[in-house]
């Protein structure tokens, strides 16, 4: 059966980056943002994906959750996702207070996407050794999975000692809302097979669909209705993808690269090698401008080399105006998803 047969959900993806050199007022861009994606629901949209980072000067989206709840206030029914909140430098049982909380806001439409983390700014900046990144999360995963399922638990471990904890008001879902996890290393695998609910990374190959599947059946997960979300890393639709390239390319060029000295200085690998100019970008093929039936094409080839559930790609490069995305949103609501119904 060809997986676009299957129903895919799809998703804005949102950083709310502002960076000085195309610098709008923070209200307007948070007020657009909101404006739109409560337009997208409206057009057939499912969910937005919300990304977490610290210290950027561009203003990076530092506090998911206070962004999800003005999102639901402002909706009905899209899906807010955290893909990722970095777990490490979250308190897990406040976090799971927060989390109850904008479930009830949203009445049952939070679902919770876990990252460890890979910028030593970050660790050192909130204090946290880079090294117990994972068994932070690990642990926190677990203290938030008992918190949100209502129970009245105790933990103590060298990193967290919480007595008698029972976090209230439950959340709608239950028995609590969904958890992804995503990643490439076998850790990761495992700790999504053991801790999740669903996976998601970008660019997925079917060799990693394969892995989680694998690492489920070590767990006994059941490995039927698999959830499993991905992504083209920029995909946008145009009637004229020449000039809409041309308008977007230079804030492209400075998230990708700002994505490639992260992840570099992290011992990872990067995105790409470093990008110098528009064709340089092109080439790379993190940037994709295409009409609709292409669009159509290259999340159909995705979705029959892995039979992703969600689909979802950067919605607005830093620094444009979310007003300087909405015909190209329009054009995607409009004649890419009705072709997967």
């Amino acid at each position: 059966m060809r997986q676009d047969s299957r129903k895919i959900r799809f998703g804005l993806w949102y950083d709310f980056r502002n960076p000085v050199q195309w610098r709008q007022p923070a209200d307007r861009l948070y007020a657009e943002t909101l404006d739109q994606i409560a337009w997208g629901e409206n057009h057939g949209f499912d969910d937005v994906w919300l990304s977490e980072h610290h210290f950027v000067e561009d203003g990076y989206l530092p506090s998911i959750l206070p962004v999800a709840a003005a999102i639901a206030a402002r909706t009905r029914r899209i899906r807010m996702v955290s893909g990722v909140l970095l777990m490490p430098f979250h308190n897990p049982v406040r976090l799971a207070e927060d989390i109850a909380v904008v479930d009830v806001i949203s009445g049952g439409r939070l679902e919770l996407g876990v990252g460890v983390g890979f910028k030593h700014e970050e660790f050192e900046g909130f204090g946290v050794p880079f090294k117990e990144r994972g068994t932070r999360t690990n642990q926190s995963l677990e203290i938030i999975r008992r918190a949100l399922a209502g129970e009245s638990f105790t933990f103590k471990s060298e990193f967290f000692d919480f007595k008698n904890i029972k976090v209230t008001p439950e959340p709608i879902q239950k028995p609590r809302p969904p958890i992804w996890l995503g990643g490439f290393t076998p850790a990761a695998l495992r700790r999504a097979a053991r801790y999740g609910d669903g996976f998601t990374v970008p660019g997925a190959s079917r060799e990693v669909y394969d892995q989680y599947v694998a690492e489920l059946k070590k767990e006994h997960r059941p490995t039927d209705n698999i959830r499993f979300a991905s992504a083209v890393w920029c995909l946008l639709v145009s009637n004229d993808p020449e000039k809409t390239f041309a308008e977007a390319a230079d804030h492209v060029l400075y998230q990708v690269n700002n994505y490639n000295k992260w992840l570099s200085a992290a011992g990872h690998q990067p995105l790409s090698a470093e990008l110098h100019d528009h064709e340089e970008l092109r080439k790379s093929g993190l940037f994709q401008v295409v009409g609709p039936e292409t669009a159509i094409s290259t999340i159909r080839s995705m979705a029959d080399n892995v039979p992703i559930t969600h689909f979802y790609s950067w919605t607005l490069p830093p620094g444009l105006p979310p007003r300087w995305a909405q015909a190209h949103l329009e054009l995607f609501a409009s004649k890419v998803i009705p072709a997967f119904p």
